[in-house]
This record gives structure tokens, C-alpha cells and sequence, in this order.
């Protein structure tokens, strides 16, 4: 059945490509909503990216139709800009957003006009669908790109098998995929996802393998743990890190666990290794979202680089962690400063990133769960030739108030990218950081 979709502005600043997501249905976007991201236009961040975004969509609308009664889009609905002439009811006459108020009138308006097609407001202020609901409407979040984080892509699964072929997994080194998860079937497995064959009549016989970039075979991984600019990995899904992270055919790899897991830890590892070792990249680019947890304590003075102080902090405290500096070493004046100098690690916001194309480099970007899906694809499109992208975050610890544990960037990539020859995946579960870090992000 053909609905009404009428969309808040927060829908737009989230995504300005919600315009043309509700397939053969018909998209109302109250004039209201046009002014209020006109008002953001202007703005520097993310937000006033989307507005621009937004008005560009409906501006290239506008030349093929007629806005005010509908432009039909390739998917066979159409987008509508409407106002409403409607009294604002008395339960709206006490509410703060006369925008909000008028956006549930236009909604009232076609629930009245055409009784007979389903009405919903899509919003993602939980107030406003709570006030819409109340007064008879429809009212829902805006879905589709949050994903159930219960249902989230490991990047490693366990597969019972025979011991004569965990056997032989490991005497020649690779061995096809059971026929019922080869490439094309559908529970295939995903290119560079890792199984671990188990032997159910042997405890403790078991295999480790990655699956090959074509879904076709599976490898066997080395048995001894690596050693990675002095860190060893202190579990199995460790070591599974440091894989994807080491592998040059893995050109986009997210990394995603609790606090502690070592997931940033690992990754500077990794980046020193190839840039300075084996010469795989010319440099190592750092960055992270800028979003305060708390209250925000205003600007801060000084360069790009003393403004990002403490942004950059966790990151640094890994770096002189690899770089062996003790306390002793700091009181002397050594510290991260160093690599920086020498130009073997650049520290950078994200703010600055769009425009540029970045190659040959190891780009870390840390936090990215508090990244949306646009910025997170801003960001993979930069990358040059042989640059290698790693994300990671905990979807968990979300600190954008327009995000949460399902709908943000990281977990976005995971799923569009899971399937893909050159993406590997693992999610991180045992923390290392300390007994009573683990036990915080456990129980709290």
C-alpha cells in the first residue's frame, strides 16, 4: 500500500539521501523543514554539509517537476513540499518548537485528505513521535541505515569438521570451502572472514583459516602469534587483528570492541611496521572525530596541532607505550613529539579531510562510531592509490547525540563492506587494558 512519509529535519541532516530512500511511496517534506535547513546552510561542520546536500536534491528536483504537487524519483515514488494552513490544535499551543508543531499539523493535514493511505511522521527526536503518537499519528525513526547490533558480523565463525580435515588444513595449507558455503550459495562465507574448524569428537583439535579474497578456499594461518613492533597479541582475537591489519590485500579493515580491547594499540602497531620497517606506506595519518564527552569546555587556543592535544591524547599515550618511553624517559623531555618531528606519523582532524585524496599512506581513524554514514564514506573515498583505511570504535560508547549504538558510521561500513575482497573485519570481545577495565565495561 502507497504511504505518506513526512519527513522531520533532523531526517535530512541525517541523511540528505533520505529524500529518495522510501522507494513508491510519496516523501512530504513540510516548508517548514525547508526553512529550518536553509538555517544550517551555512555552517561548517556535518550538519551544514547535509543541509547543502539537502537543498541541492531538491533544487535538482525542482527542474524536473513541480514541487508543490510532486516529482516523481527513479524508484517510482515522488517527493512533495507542502505547507499547512491548519490551526495549530491546543495540545501543540504549550510546545517550545512551533516548527515541530507545525510539522505534525501538515502531518494531521494529509492523514484528513487521504484517509485512506497510512500517514507516518519520520522523526528522529524521540519527544516529537511521542507528542505525534498522542495525538493519533503514525510516528517512527528514521531506519534505514541502523542495523540491529545484536546481529553484527563477527568476522569469525566456528565450522564442525572431521579431525582428518582439520588434518589437513594444516599439511597443505589451504583447502577448499564446504560445497554449502561456497561463493554464490546462501550461507557462502565472506571473502577474508576467519573460520576455526572444530573437531567435536577432540577437544582442543581445532584449525584456523582465513578465507581466501574470492570466497573459494581456506588458508591456513601460522600457528605462532606474531610479533609486531614489540606487541604480541594476548588472544585469539588479537591475533586475528593483527592479521587483517598486516595483510596489503586488505585495503579497508574496521576494528570493533569495548573499551580495552586493544584496538587502537594494535593498529599503530601495525601502521609502524609497514611505514617504517617494510616501506609498504610513506607515512602514517592519525585522525579522530572531534566530539566532547560531557559538557564541551569551549575553543581552544593555539595551532591546529595544540588545539587537537587533547583530542589526540589516548592516541599518543599508545604511541610512546610502542616507543618504550617510561616516566624516567619523559622527565628527560622524551615523548610522541618525536615520531611526529620526524614526520613518521601526522596527526590531523577530519574536518579537513574532504577534498583531498591521500595515497600510499596508513590511515587511522579512531573513535569512528561517533562518525555518521556520509562522513564515514567521505572519508574511504579519499583514499589514493596503495592507502590502507582502518577504522575503530565500540558502537557502544556513542558521545554524537544524532547516533547510536545502530544507526552510526562504523557499524554502516561493517555491513556494506562485509562481502567485499578487499575488507576484513573483526570484532574484539576480551579486554587487556586492566581486570578492572574489563570489569567496567562489562557490568557498566
Amino acid at each position: 500500500m502507497i504511504k505518506h512519509y513526512v519527513l522531520d529535519t533532523n531526517v535530512l541532516l541525517h541523511d540528505p539521501d533520505a529524500l529518495f530512500t522510501f522507494e513508491d511511496n510519496r516523501v512530504v517534506v513540510p516548508i517548514y523543514v525547508v526553512e529550518e535547513i536553509d538555517s544550517f546552510k551555512k555552517d561548517g561542520g556535518v550538519l551544514g554539509r547535509a543541509a547543502r546536500e539537502t537543498s541541492r536534491a531538491l533544487d535538482a528536483l525542482s527542474r524536473h517537476g513541480d514541487l508543490a504537487a510532486g516529482v516523481p524519483t527513479e524508484r517510482g515514488g515522488t517527493v512533495r513540499v507542502t505547507f499547512s494552513r491548519r490551526e495549530l490544535p491546543d495540545e501543540l499551543s504549550t510546545v517550545s518548537s512551533i516548527v515541530d508543531s507545525r510539522i505534525i499539523a501538515q502531518a494531521l493535514d494529509l492523514l484528513e485528505e487521504h484517509p485512506e493511505m497510512p500517514c507516518i511522521l519520520v522523526s528522529k527526536d524521540v519527544n516529537l513521535r511521542i507528542r505525534a503518537q498522542v495525538l493519533g499519528l503514525r510516528a517512527e525513526d528514521f531506519e534505514s541505515d541502523r542495523t540491529d547490533i545484536r546481529e553484527l558480523y563477527m568476522g569469525i565463525e566456528d565450522v564442525e569438521a572431521e579431525g582428518t580435515e582439520v588434518d589437513a588444513l594444516y599439511a597443505e595449507g589451504r583447502r577448499p570451502v564446504p560445497a554449502a558455503r561456497a561463493p554464490g550459495s546462501d550461507a557462502a562465507f565472506a571473502p577474508n572472514q576467519f573460520v576455526r574448524l572444530v573437531d567435536p569428537s577432540a577437544k582442543g583439535h581445532t584449525g584456523l583459516a582465513q578465507v581466501t579474497s574470492d570466497g573459494a578456499e581456506l588458508v591456513a594461518l601460522a600457528k605462532r602469534d606474531p610479533n609486531v613492533w614489540g606487541i604480541r597479541p594476548r588472544n585469539f582475537e588479537q591475533r586475528l587483528a593483527f592479521e587483517v591489519l598486516l595483510d596489503d590485500d586488505c585495503h579497508l579493515v574496521t576494528l570493533v570492541g569495548k573499551a580495552g580491547t586493544g584496538k587502537t594499540l594494535l593498529a599503530l602497531a601495525a601502521a609502524l611496521l609497514k611505514t617504517q620497517e617494510e616501506k609498504r606506506y610513506e607515512r602514517v595519518l592519525v585522525a579522530r572525530p572531534v566530539v566532547p564527552l560531557g559538557r564541551d569546555i569551549g575553543y581552544l587556543p593555539g595551532t591546529v596541532e595544540e588545539k587537537m592535544e587533547p583530542w589526540m591524547r589516548p592516541i599518543f599515550d599508545n604511541l610512546e607505550q610502542l616507543m618504550g618511553i617510561t616516566e624516567e624517559d619523559k622527565r628527560r623531555g622524551r615523548s610522541h613529539e618525536e615520531l611526529l618531528h620526524m614526520g613518521m606519523i601526522a596527526v590531523e582532524p577530519l574536518t579537513y579531510i574532504r577534498g583531498r585524496s591521500v595515497p600510499r599512506t596508513f590511515l587511522i581513524v579512531d573513535e569512528a562510531q561517533n562518525l555518521t554514514p556520509h562522513e564515514m564514506k567521505t572519508i574511504v573515498s579519499r583514499a589514493g592509490e596503495g592507502t590502507k583505511v582502518v577504522f575503530t570504535g565500540d558502537p557502544y560508547q556513542v558521545d554524537d547525540p544524532y547516533l547510536d549504538a545502530s544507526s552510526n558510521g562504523l557499524i554502516h561500513v561493517v555491513n556494506r563492506f562485509r562481502g567485499s575482497a578487499l575488507a576484513g573485519h573483526v570484532v574484539l570481545t576480551k579486554g587487556e587494558r586492566s581486570p578492572l577495565a574489563e570489569e567496567a565495561a562489562t557490568r557498566l
